[in-house]
Order: C-alpha cells, then structure tokens, then sequence
C-alpha cells in the first residue's frame, strides 16, 4: 500500500532554501519524523529543534501514532548542530534559553509514550548521534559513522550523551567515545550496543518498516508502561524497581488491552489492540 502524503513539520530552512527542515508522515500507526537539510547533511538548526519538539508533543498528546521512526533525507541521518546556524555570540543573547529549547525536544522524545527506532544512513554526530541513541532501537547499514564530535567543537556533552553513553557502554567507554571524539562505524557500535541491529542499504527500509508495523500492533499501554520502567530503572533501587512495576501494572490490568491480548489467546489468534493509547500512559 502507498505511503500518504508527507506533511511538513512546523520549521523553515531560510538558509539555503524555503523547504521544510522536517518531514512527517504517517503510514497506519506508524509515524516517520525526517529531518529534510540534505544539502547540510540534516545539520540541527533552531527551526529545526522546534519543529521536532511539535512534532513530538502532538505525538505525545495524540492518540493515532503507535510507533515513530526517526531518520534523515539524503544518505545522512544527522550531521549534529549547525554550526553556521550558531555562529557569532550575538546569536546567543540567552544561552540557557537556546539550551532549554533544545533540552525539551529531547525530552519529548525520551518520555515519548511510544516505541522509536532510530534508521541511520551515512553519519550520525555530536547531538545528531544522541537523537539516535535516544530512540529505543538504532538500525544502521554497515556504512553508517558516529561521532560524539563535541570536543573537537571546544564543547562537552549535550542532548542527553552523558546520561545515555555510561548506561550503554559502561563508564570508560563513554569517556573514551567523549573525550577522544573518535569516529566508528557501525559494526563497532554495534559490538558496543550502540546500534541494535545492522542492515544492508537495499534491505534497511523494508526492515525498519516490519519493526514499526510489529510495534505498532503490540499493546500501547503495555508498550507505554515497559519503556518507562526500563528507562526509569537504571537510577533506581530493586525496591523502587518493584514499586513501580506494581504502578506499572495495575494501568495495565484495567485498560481494555489486556482484556483484547487474554481473548486472542483464548481464541488462538492475533490481538487486535485499539487504536488509542491509554489515558495514564
């Protein structure tokens, strides 16, 4: 079947072209988030940062979108901040304000309530590598190169790397990957578990499309409820782990989900789980 129309996000590109800096479109349940700069190799410009966090929020607070997919147009996932887009410190009247616009959108798609799957093609750098690991799953083809670029800039850390680099890949290594600004492919990311699954250029799209279709269709409060208490586990005690499993699944035992996936077992078929997500989630 088709993919409709792209819709375009909220943010222009008044540096080269007019052209909407993000795409979006959605196929079922699946929403694909396009960062449209190919010319800058999707280098992130402040339009950008506030088209994403739209995008996002009507994600969050909508109820049709069941997976998102998160990727980039013309070979390059996303070459980090633009760094013509920031030049000069007349650009930064307030920096705390630049870095809190930025920070939500991160936000928004750390707490989003549903599944992500990162799709990278040619480089993923400095905040441009984050977004990615801020997806639940990153799918690369074997070309794909990252880079936390940061200090090669004269800059430390940002769009969540600290937080998420030492609770993938253990302390040292995130400090290695940070400080040394080294670049690795994607076979070493992915010995790293900083890529959860590697595919050819020709087989990547049909492979992403299968992984947002199979989330899709699982259960979105289960889904909600898991993403939350995974990423919520790494700061916390067994007790507080179990607390919040019991929060957890209580939404669960009385949302219409549970009830679907117990009468599919029954009748030896397919759940069928409904469209929107539950409200707690």
């Amino acid at each position: 079947m088709p993919s409709p129309e792209p819709r375009h996000g909220s943010g222009k590109d008044n540096i080269v072209t007019d052209d909407p800096v993000l795409l979006s479109h959605q196929n079922g349940g699946v929403r694909t988030l396009t960062f449209n700069r190919p010319h800058r190799k999707n280098a992130i410009t402040r339009a950008m940062w506030s088209a994403l966090r739209d995008e996002l929020r009507d994600i969050t607070y909508g109820g049709e979108v069941r997976a998102v997919v998160l990727t980039g147009a013309g070979g390059s996932f996303c070459s980090g901040a633009d760094i013509a887009d920031a030049s000069g410190m007349d650009e930064f009247p307030d920096p705390a304000a630049e870095i809190r616009a930025i920070n939500e959108a991160v936000l928004q798609l750390h707490e989003l309530p549903v599944p992500t799957i990162a799709k990278v093609r040619g480089v993923a750098v400095g905040a441009g590598w984050n977004l990615a690991l801020g997806c639940d799953f990153v799918v690369a083809t074997p070309e794909a190169k990252f880079c936390q670029i940061f200090t090669r800039r004269a800059l430390s850390l940002d769009c969540g790397g600290s937080w998420l680099l030492p609770r993938l890949v253990g302390l040292q290594q995130a400090k290695r990957l940070a400080m040394f600004a080294d670049t690795i492919e994607a076979a070493q990311a992915r010995s790293l578990g900083l890529v959860t699954w590697v595919r050819p250029e020709d087989t990547i799209d049909d492979f992403v499309d299968d992984t947002a279709a199979r989330l899709a269709a699982g259960p979105p409060t289960a889904l909600a409820q898991t993403k939350s208490l995974l990423n919520d586990g790494a700061d916390r005690t067994m007790r507080d782990a179990l607390v919040n499993e019991g929060h957890a699944q209580r939404i669960n035992l009385t949302c219409p989900d549970v009830l679907e996936a117990f009468a599919a077992f029954s009748e030896k078929r397919d759940p069928v789980y409904p469209t929107a997500r539950g409200a707690d989630t």
